[in-house]
């Protein structure tokens, strides 16, 4: 069963406003990422 990339949720980032898609190394914390990098992160 292929995966659709048009189903995966997106965020967006709270520091540059850019659309996050949904990451497989997201998946157990998706609710809290906040940030599409770690610079992001890091200008808070």
């Amino acid at each position: 069963m292929p995966h659709k990339k048009e189903m995966l949720p997106i965020k967006t980032c709270l520091v540059c406003q850019k659309p996050m898609v949904w990451r497989k190394k997201w998946a157990k914390n998706w609710d809290e990422v906040k940030y599409c990098s770690e610079r992001c992160r890091r200008n808070k």
